[in-house]
C-alpha cells in the first residue's frame, strides 16, 4: 500500500469516529450542572405610539387635529418619519413575536407600520376592530404569522354607568385568543385605560370599572382552565400599586411583570420629572410559574440614548412626536415595554 493510500485511510477512519463521538448542541440549564436543549424564546412587547393617525380625514373619527393644513400640519411626510422611527425602535428591540399598540387610529396605520422597511420580513398581522374612544384612537395587535396563529379576536366593550361617568366612551379592550408556535394557546387583552386628566383621584373611578370589566373576562377563562396562558398588556394609565392595577385586578391572581421596576424607581412616561410605569404587561399564575410550559420573564423597559429628549427641567424624557401643536419629531411620549416566554 503507497503511503499517500494509507494516509487516506486513517483520515477516513479518524472522521467516522470523530462523527460518532460529537455530542449534540446542549445549553447549561438555570439550575445547575445538568444539560437541556436549548428552547426557544417568544418576545412578547407593547407599544404607546402616541397618536398614530394618517393624514386622511374620517368623518367617523375625531382626527381634525392630524390632517393637513391644520395647527399641528401634520403631513404625509411627518407621517412616513414617524412610522419609520417606531420601526426603527420594534426592530432593535428585538421585533417581537406579538406586539401590542395603543393610540393607531385605525387597521391602515398598523399595516403600514408593518409594512416599513425594518418590519416588512416579519411578516406582521394586524388585529384591530374599532372602538367608540372619544378621541379617535383604538388599541391593536401585531402578531409574527410564521409564529403565531389566530383562532378568535373580539371587544371588551366598555360602557361606563352614569354613576361612573355620563357622556363619556373610551378604548374597548381588545381580546385576541391564539395558539404560539402551534403548541401553546394563548389568551390576550390589550388594554388604554382612561387618562388622569382632571386628576388622579377624580379620574380613578373610570379606571377601576375597566379593571373590574377585564377582570370578569378573565375569571371566566380561568373557570374554565385554571391552567390558562393569559397575557394583559398595555397602558393602564396608573401606577402598578393603584387600586385599579393591584387590586381590582392584579389581585385577582394575576403576576405584573414591571412592578420590580416601578419599585426600583423607573417608569415608561416622565410627568414633570417622575417617572410613571404607566404600561403593564401581567400573566396568569400559570406563566409565572411556567405551568403550561412556557414561563414568563420579568418585564423591561426598551430605553436607548437615541430615544430621549434631554430636559434641562424634566431629565431625560421620551423623545415625543408633538407638544401640543409644536412638533419635535420624536418617537412617542412612552417607552415601549416587553416580556419573554422561554
Amino acid at each position: 500500500m503507497s503511503n499517500n493510500v494509507f494516509f487516506k485511510c486513517l483520515i477516513f477512519c479518524f472522521s467516522i469516529v470523530l462523527i460518532q463521538c460529537t455530542p449534540t448542541r446542549e445549553v447549561q440549564s438555570d439550575t445547575g450542572g445538568d444539560t437541556e436543549t436549548a428552547k426557544e424564546t417568544y418576545r412578547i412587547g407593547f407599544y404607546n405610539v402616541e397618536n398614530l393617525f394618517d393624514t386622511i380625514d374620517s368623518p367617523l373619527r375625531n382626527d381634525d387635529a392630524f390632517l393637513p393644513k391644520t395647527e399641528k400640519n401634520w403631513n404625509t411626510e411627518r407621517y412616513q418619519k414617524k412610522l419609520n422611527d417606531l420601526a426603527k425602535i420594534i426592530s432593535v428591540m428585538g421585533t417581537p413575536t406579538i406586539l401590542g399598540l395603543s393610540e393607531v387610529e385605525n387597521r391602515a396605520v398598523c399595516q403600514d407600520l408593518a409594512g416599513t422597511d425594518a418590519l416588512r420580513d416579519a411578516g406582521y398581522i394586524t388585529v384591530h376592530q374599532q372602538s367608540p374612544d372619544f378621541r379617535g384612537i383604538d388599541v391593536a395587535l401585531l402578531f409574527k404569522k410564521d409564529k403565531f396563529r389566530l383562532i378568535t379576536s373580539d371587544l371588551v366593550r366598555i360602557d361606563f354607568p352614569a354613576n361612573i361617568v355620563e357622556d363619556y366612551t373610551t378604548r374597548d379592550i381588545l381580546y385576541v385568543r391564539g395558539i404560539l408556535d402551534g403548541k401553546t394557546e394563548l389568551h390576550i387583552f390589550v388594554n388604554h385605560w382612561p387618562s388622569r386628566y382632571g386628576g388622579v383621584e377624580a379620574s380613578e373611578p373610570k379606571r377601576v370599572y375597566v379593571a373590574q370589566q377585564l377582570k370578569k373576562h378573565t375569571d371566566k377563562i380561568l373557570a374554565e382552565n385554571p391552567d390558562a396562558n393569559i397575557i394583559s398588556m398595555g397602558d393602564f394609565n396608573d401606577e402598578t400599586d393603584n387600586r385599579s392595577v393591584a387590586v381590582e385586578f392584579a389581585g385577582g391572581g394575576f403576576h405584573n411583570c414591571m412592578a420590580a421596576l416601578d419599585k426600583a424607581g423607573k417608569g415608561t412616561y416622565n410627568y414633570r420629572g417622575n417617572w410613571n410605569m404607566l404600561d403593564h404587561i401581567l400573566v396568569s399564575k400559570s406563566l409565572q410559574e411556567g405551568r403550561g410550559g412556557l414561563r414568563a420573564s420579568e418585564g423591561t423597559i426598551f430605553r436607548q440614548e437615541w430615544m430621549m429628549y434631554q430636559s434641562k427641567k424634566n431629565g431625560a424624557t421620551p423623545n415625543r412626536t408633538y407638544g401640543g401643536p409644536n412638533y419635535y419629531g420624536g418617537f412617542s411620549d412612552h417607552l415601549p415595554i416587553y416580556v419573554d416566554l422561554y
